[in-house]
């Protein structure tokens, strides 16, 4: 894992070397152990290295094929690099290295841009072919590793962040009005290939992009998740041997490649439990575990370590425990929006981040259970979609959307006013699927989509802001399209993610599989009150606020009259939205500007 960044211009002039460094240095949280660049004429290329697998030189970035022409940076892990290395050293090639990385730059030189298809991994990563005077880009199937740039008729350049475009000048921070309409309707998702800014874009998840010298540029999509069931129909319980068999290789096989040791985080729910179990069962020994908890509030505890510490104990992990005093997390909250790509309104990103601090002291990567709920249908509103009327959209909008169109225009100035551009959007996402059940095209979207701003990006950027790599083995390429084929209502049978937990009988103590659904406790910030309102209180009022003219002051008003009670479908403080959003441009847009 690793931080990537660089630029090709298109006016036949040469990328500036200090602002190249500039857009590097940004990146040296993602990237710590190591820091390399390449010039070669209209191009820059610039790395932050994390070093997991082959951690010799050899292995460093920019990587230089030679005899191929080719260069490249990657930012990611490829789970099957063994498999492809002895089926391209079949075909002739040659390698100088032990890692991951080259694996790659041969697979590109064999499939050309194919050779997304043949990686089973996350990953986001750009090579130049000297040869043929084009850079490639490709990023992931679901979106693990982040992808921006920034486009004109000069050049194209690119970053593992926006910080680092940022870093770069030249970007046009207009506010998208399509954007904020998601933003702010959405749950915070803005589908790629738009963010916030208008000068800023992201690539779309299991897509390829390619420039030329004259700033020629093609999309291509590499892949698409398959809804259609399969020709012959299974039994319930040859469905859950089939999902215990990919999980288990997803778990114990594949995520646990590397040269250094991989940890768990053990919030003590179902999903990271799993992960613990698995891997016991897999003859990992020595497991370390690592769970977060905070101060509680009197409506709320702070944390779920009864649970964790239950399973801990149980596969004998070396366990490690962190707790978080209330007043930390207000005032580590500006670090945590600083390493924030875009604002994320989910209130436990600062407790991925503060985790994220411990344990990078400890591993260098670690396993995590994000995924699973939108994967098996865990969250309490995929069987109310189910058993709501109307069609795809009337069935999911009341039940996820954080506003009405309605009350969006009330919530913006009239200069962002518009159509009702979020319905459109996901009518149009749940359309692509073939699947007739809706609740299996609702959980395609999710898992293709809306997952990738929430909680997947979440979850890289903050463990990655501490060179943290966290791996999210219930997003393994495999065990997803599996799950897409099998009918829905397998998953929302006892109360969600039914495959997991007859997975987890004889495996986890009842008590864990059966307990209600939790979310991460950070009760500090999900209680809107006290020094947590006064901080919102004074970004909303802010000179910055006012003059940035985003929001209409009556609305704000209303939700700082009653910061507690205006809560949105998924059970979000419209209050915190707001805040959040103006606070992460004033953290991150007016201080690059």
């Amino acid at each position: 894992m690793c931080g990537i960044c660089g630029e090709l211009r298109f006016d036949g002039s040469s990328p500036d070397k200090e602002l190249l460094r500039k857009m590097t240095d940004k990146l040296a949280r993602r990237g710590p152990d190591a820091s390399g660049e390449y010039f070669s004429g209209p191009l820059a290329l610039g790395h932050r290295r994390l070093a997991v697998i082959d951690l010799s030189e050899r292995s460093s970035q920019p990587m230089v094929d030679v005899t191929l022409g080719l260069v490249l940076v990657f930012n990611g892990t490829i789970y099957n690099y063994p498999e492809l290395r002895e089926q391209l050293r079949g075909k002739g090639y040659r390698f100088f290295s032990d890692g991951d990385s080259e694996v790659i730059l041969k697979a590109y030189a064999e499939w050309g841009e194919d050779c997304p298809q043949y990686l089973q991994g996350v990953f986001a990563f750009a090579i130049w072919n000297s040869n043929t005077q084009q850079l490639f880009m490709a990023r992931d199937r679901f979106g693990v590793k982040p992808f921006y740039y920034s486009l004109d008729r000069h050049a194209v350049r690119f970053a593992s962040t926006s910080q680092a475009l940022l870093a770069g000048g030249e970007l046009d921070v207009a506010i998208d009005p399509v954007a904020l309409h998601h933003h702010l309707t959405l749950h915070a998702v803005v589908p790629a290939p738009r963010t916030l800014l208008q000068g800023l874009r992201k690539l779309r998840p299991g897509h390829s992009l390619t420039f030329n010298l004259q700033g020629d540029h093609s999309l291509r999509r590499y892949w698409m998740l398959d809804t259609t069931p399969p020709a012959r129909e299974l039994s319930e319980w040859e469905w859950i041997d089939a999902i215990h068999e990919e999980l288990r290789k997803a778990v114990a096989r594949r995520r646990t490649i590397a040269d250094v040791p991989v940890g768990i985080l053990l919030s003590g729910g179902l999903d990271s439990s799993l992960l613990v179990a698995l891997l016991a069962e897999a003859g990992g020994g020595d497991l370390l575990t690592f769970s977060v908890g905070f101060e509680d509030q009197p409506e709320e505890r702070g944390n779920e370590f009864e649970c964790s510490d239950l399973v801990a104990d149980l596969y004998a992990t070396r366990h490690h425990r962190f707790t978080v005093a209330n007043e930390q997390v207000l005032a580590r909250l500006p670090e945590a929006i600083d390493n924030m790509a875009e604002p994320m309104v989910a209130q436990d990103a600062v407790a991925f981040y503060l985790l994220g601090e411990q344990v990078s002291q400890q591993v260098k990567v670690v396993q995590s259970g994000q995924g699973a709920d939108e994967v098996f249908a865990g969250y309490f509103w995929y069987p109310q979609m189910q058993a709501a009327n109307g069609d795809d959209i009337e069935r999911f909008r009341p039940l996820y959307f954080d506003r009405t169109h309605d009350e969006y225009r009330r919530t913006v100035s009239s200069a962002y006013h518009g159509p009702d551009y979020t319905s459109a959007r996901v009518a149009h996402g749940l359309s692509q699927f073939e699947s007739k059940e809706f609740l299996s095209r609702v959980l395609a979207y999710d898992v293709t989509t809306l997952i990738v701003d929430d909680p997947v990006k979440r979850v890289d950027n903050m463990t990655m802001a501490w060179g943290l790599e966290s791996r999210v083995p219930f997003l393994d390429q495999q065990l997803v399209q599996l799950a897409a084929r099998m009918p829905a209502a397998l998953k929302i049978k006892s109360a969600g993610k039914h495959p997991l937990k007859m997975i987890a009988r004889d495996r986890l103590p009842d008590t864990i599989i059966d307990r209600p659904k939790g979310y991460f406790p950070v009760p500090s910030l999900k209680f809107v009150r006290g020094q947590v309102l006064e901080f919102m209180r004074e970004v909303l009022e802010s000179s910055a606020c006012r003059e940035r003219g985003l929001f209409q002051r009556p609305y704000v008003q209303s939700l700082l009259d009653n910061p507690e009670q205006a809560h949105t479908p998924l059970l979000g403080s419209k209050l915190w939205h707001l805040a959040l959003l103006e606070f992460w441009l004033q953290r991150n847009v007016d201080k690059s500007t």
